[in-house]
């Protein structure tokens, strides 16, 4: 997409967030919204079609729910302790929602009006807001003080949100006692009331992908046990899942090669977007804009094969055959953008016959593990590695070892080799 296309079509969303906010959206004109952003209408109608295609890319855009949490961190830190601090933080993130009420109030009460794929938007947009609570939970209180895993940020942000929509289209209710009254009991009910440590833990254990999916999500009958060991893949297995994915379909053939070649949870394919495939001359990075924000380089060499370069590989294959105007990076096959349903779905398709050494169907997860075991094996730093896939050096130690344990029979078997 050239840069001042590009540029239009930001300017475009800033300037309907903004009158979203402060008239409404019925009450938002598209003629209003071009005239902001120093546009004509047409160039409006051109990129969105519609005030409802407009309505979607807002939705779409991650920063319409993360952008009123900047400085949240920093202002909520300054407490003495645990239950102040996220009173404090639950405080603040009330006081951003009150910012933009009349956004809510639209959102909330049109929805009924609202297309599939608005409602699958704003779905996408409330999974990505609990993602950067999770990841504001973890740097204020740490894994000591509360295991701010997806299903701790869910239920914190439901009950924000709760909160805020009853005072904002209710009066003469009793279930508080004012808003100080409330953020007590959020914080005590998190720090040291009834949501126990090992309730948090149980929830987490729960979620059987990664560290963004919310309870809730499409498991898929070949998730793992809890407690599963970090097993990766064979070659030959990840060759042949990618084969499949290639003869099925160009959409589906980059999706697989992402998982397998920059390590991606679940959850973070199905939030991409194009405009986080950043294509360079010798290099393709994916920017990654929930969980642990951070870029991702593509590895052109899964494996021992090589699944083309930085320019011509079945990722860019994908969007150079696009015919469609989505922000999505993936779409199912209704050409709807990708859910973890579909993900799942799909990959159990592709997976179908197949058994690991372990003799169990392959795990969609074991995508991952399968990509930090092979970059352990080629030589990368473990707290480089932590930087490139979003884990800690702690959650990282068992690839290590596995890695380790690799170079080991490689080892042993050029040894047994060199003696014959």
């Amino acid at each position: 997409m050239p840069q001042s296309r590009k540029s239009t079509r930001n300017r475009l969303i800033a300037a309907a967030l903004e009158l979203f906010a402060s008239k409404g959206i019925t009450e938002t004109t598209t003629k209003a919204v071009a005239e902001r952003a120093g546009v004509n209408e047409v160039t409006l109608f051109r990129h969105f079609g519609s005030k409802q295609g407009l309505l979607l890319a807002v939705l779409e855009d991650v920063a319409v729910f993360t952008r009123l949490g900047k400085g949240a961190i920093a202002q909520a830190g300054k407490a003495d302790n645990p239950t102040e601090t996220l009173r404090n933080y639950a405080n603040l993130r009330l006081q951003m929602l009150e910012r933009v009420p009349e956004l809510v109030r639209s959102l909330i009460g049109e929805a009924g009006q609202y297309s599939p794929e608005n409602r699958q938007a704003l779905g996408r947009g409330l999974q990505a807001l609990n993602c950067y609570i999770a990841s504001d939970l973890d740097k204020l209180l740490g894994s000591e003080q509360l295991a701010s895993h997806f299903p701790t940020a869910s239920l914190l942000n439901s009950l924000l949100l709760g909160y805020f929509l009853v005072e904002l289209t209710s009066e003469g209710h009793d279930l508080w006692q004012g808003r100080e009254q409330f953020l007590d009991s959020v914080a005590q009910l998190f720090i040291t009331g009834a949501i126990s440590q090992s309730r948090i833990r149980d929830a987490i254990a729960q979620s059987q992908f990664s560290d963004a999916i919310p309870l809730g999500s499409a498991q898929g009958k070949h998730a793992p046990p809890k407690n599963a060991p970090i097993s990766d893949l064979p070659a030959p297995l990840v060759h042949t899942i990618l084969q499949r994915a290639k003869r099925k379909g160009r959409n589906e053939y980059a999706w697989v090669y992402v998982l397998f070649s920059a390590g991606l949870s679940p959850q973070e394919i199905v939030t991409l977007e194009r405009s986080n495939a950043i294509g360079e001359t010798d290099r393709h990075l994916l920017q990654i804009n929930i969980g642990a924000v951070r870029q991702v380089p593509l590895s052109h060499w899964i494996l021992g094969k090589r699944y083309g370069s930085p320019t011509n590989n079945p990722l860019t294959q994908w969007l150079k055959n696009r015919k469609d105007d989505r922000a999505a990076l993936f779409l199912n096959e209704q050409e709807q953008p990708l859910e973890i349903a579909d993900l799942q779905e799909t990959w159990e398709l592709l997976t179908e016959g197949l058994l690991t050494p372990q003799g169990q169907p392959p795990a969609i997860e074991q995508a991952r593990q399968t990509w930090c075991i092979e970059m352990l094996s080629k030589g990368i730093e473990i707290e480089d590695l932590s930087i490139l896939s979003g884990m800690t050096v702690e959650q990282l130690q068992p690839y290590a070892q596995r890695a380790r344990e690799k170079t080991a029979i490689e080892q042993a078997t050029r040894l047994d080799r060199s003696s014959s």
